[in-house]
Parts: structure tokens; sequence; C-alpha cells
């Protein structure tokens, strides 16, 4: 059974439009997740050790003021297309759109103000939280009345996020949630010790700028061959690798597939991720570099966390070899991502 509770985390600025801040609390026998209103973020994930001791496991806040400044997407939905689009701008059906750059010369996550930055629409289910809204036609640049709901639903281990969509123009499309996890507990120093694996053959290597070359290359004899677990420090020192922000590239699948698993085996903890989207972004947390005060007044220095997001590929608005991130109306965008915490 899933107990789900409701309280108020706070208010919105003026500025921000104000409004009422939800947080939901979704409770199984081994894991607990708090989830706002705002964004749809992850605020907190705790899970169970091999002793049976509880840690939160997700980079965060303790006060809604952390998330309404400016921070790396801790935990949040993104949209309406995660990862990077270059130069901001795509041609399509003949039209050139224009998106805010956020992100040197990209548009990052959504834009300036994209799904992570907005108050939703909660409704409470048996063993869950859908949130709901109305991405107005040429928000952030895009076109299209897009109609977006986010479904969380815990069953003992398991945490589900579903996300749908339906538009009335076509739209690329692309949602993720942005968790940073560290399965010693959020504000253990690195992840050096965490072991990661990817069920991936090949990732898309990138620009100076972090866009995809267009290439897609074999990970075979590679840093990028996370086929069997690596110890994530010594692979990085191996490698002579600064950290990952890489698209890996999943067997397309209408039904869900285990594509990573990160373990630690101080802990015991082990998370595992299926999905039906076709990419995972592994990111090491590259860019944290300390100057944030998280939950409990840690700092966050690189390398402290690492993020799973599972995606379709990065600019593949402008890649026509890459997977579609095309919504076209009378369509549904329809997928579903899991993450399941156990121990060994």
């Amino acid at each position: 059974m899933t107990e789900v509770t409701r309280e108020v985390f706070g208010q919105m600025p003026q500025e921000e439009g104000g409004g009422v801040v939800e947080k939901f609390v979704l409770k199984s026998d081994s894991v607990k997740v708090e989830i706002l209103s705002l964004g749809c973020i992850i605020a907190a994930l705790e899970t169970k050790d091999r002793d049976g001791n509880f840690s939160d496991v997700v980079l965060g806040f303790d006060t809604l003021e952390g998330y309404t400044r400016k921070h790396p997407f801790f935990g949040a939905t993104v949209g309406r297309v995660a990862n990077r689009i270059a130069k901001g701008r795509f041609t399509m059906e003949g039209k050139e759109y224009q998106l805010f750059l956020n992100n040197g010369p990209n548009s990052l996550h959504g834009g300036a103000r994209g799904f992570d930055k907005v108050l939703w629409s909660p409704q409470v289910l048996p063993n869950g939280i859908c949130f709901f809204r109305l991405s107005p036609d040429g928000e952030e640049g895009y076109p299209g009345d897009l109609k977006v709901w986010v479904t969380y639903t815990l069953s003992g281990g398991e945490l589900a996020i579903n996300y749908r969509a339906q538009t009335s123009k076509t739209t690329p499309i692309s949602l993720t949630n942005h968790a940073y996890f560290n399965l010693a507990g959020q504000g253990s120093r690195d992840i050096y010790d965490h072991e990661i694996s990817i069920e991936a053959d090949s990732y898309l290597p990138v620009d100076d700028n972090k866009i995809p070359t267009g290439e897609v290359a074999a990970v075979q004899g590679t840093g990028f061959d996370l086929r069997q677990p690596v110890e994530l420090g010594k692979h990085l020192q191996k490698f002579h690798l600064d950290g990952f922000d890489h698209n890996f590239c999943l067997q397309q699948a209408s039904t869900r597939r285990c594509v990573a698993r990160a373990r630690h085996p101080p802990t015991g903890r082990v998370m595992e991720v299926y999905t039906t989207q076709p990419g995972i972004q592994f990111y090491t947390g590259n860019n944290l570099d300390g100057s944030l005060k998280g939950k409990g007044a840690v700092t966050y220095p690189k390398h402290s966390a690492f993020c799973l997001e599972t995606q379709n590929w990065p600019d593949a608005v402008n890649q026509l070899h890459f997977p579609s991130a095309l919504l076209r109306p009378g369509e549904e965008y329809n997928h579903t991502t899991y993450f399941l915490f156990n121990t060994l």
C-alpha cells in the first residue's frame, strides 16, 4: 500500500505569479518520495540501505526559496524539450522558430521559464499524484497549445513517472526528470565509489557547446563503454575523463526495459532505471561547484551526484537521422520511466 499526503510547502513570489506550492508525500514500506507542484520537482527521496536505515538520496533544498532562485534543475520535470537545441533554432513545416538562449548559444531544458519553473495543477491518486498544465501556443517560442500530464506512482520500491502530452500544432517535445542522485545520501562528498552500468552500444559525441556532432559512435573500446559495471572514480581516472554529460543511445522498444543501474557497495543501495525512451543522458554533476547550499545546509561540490535522464536524443529537431522529437495534432506523446530501488 502507498500512502499519499499533501501539505503547503510555500507561496510563490508575486513577481513569479504568486500561488501556493504544495508538497505531496508518497510513502511505501521501502521508499518515501516528496514531490512539489512547482515544476513537478522531486524534492526528497528516501530509500533503505542494507541495514534498513533510510537516507534521502536526491539533491535539493529545504525551502521553496531555494527552488525559486537559479539552480541546476534539481529534481525538476524539464520541457518542452529536455537537453539542448543548437542556437535555440529549428525549422519545421517550412517555418523557422527561435527559442530563448539560456545556455550559451543554446536553448536548454525548455528555455527561460520552462516546465520546471511553473505551478502545475495536482490530482491525488490512490497510489500517487497526477500533475497537469496547459503550455500555451508560443510559450518560450514553441508552437501549439500543449496539454501535459506528469504522473508519479509509487509501488513498493518502484517509482514510475508517466509523461503524456497532446498538441494543437506540430511541436517538438522531449520530457524528463532531472533528479540528482547520490546513493550514499545527499550531501555525501562524491559519487566515485558508485558502480554504474548503462545498456547502450553507442553514444553521441558532442562539440564544445555540448551539441551532438551528428555522429552515433560505438562505445566499444572507449571510456563510454559502460555495458559492464564500472567504479566511477577509477573509470574517470583511467580514461582521463572530466565526467560524463552525454546521451547514450538505447534500443528502441515499446515496452519497458532496464537501461541503467547504479549501485553503492558501502550501503548496498541499488537503483535501476527502466524506460520506453530512445536515449538516456548520463551526467555526473560536472558543473556543481560547492556554491549552492542544499538540504541541511550542506554544499554540493563537483561530482557529488549523478543524473540518469531518460529522453529523446538532444537536438533531434535539427538532426534528421535522430529519432523524431515531433508530436503532431491527433497523436499522443506517452512515455514512462521507472526507478526501482532495492539493496544488495
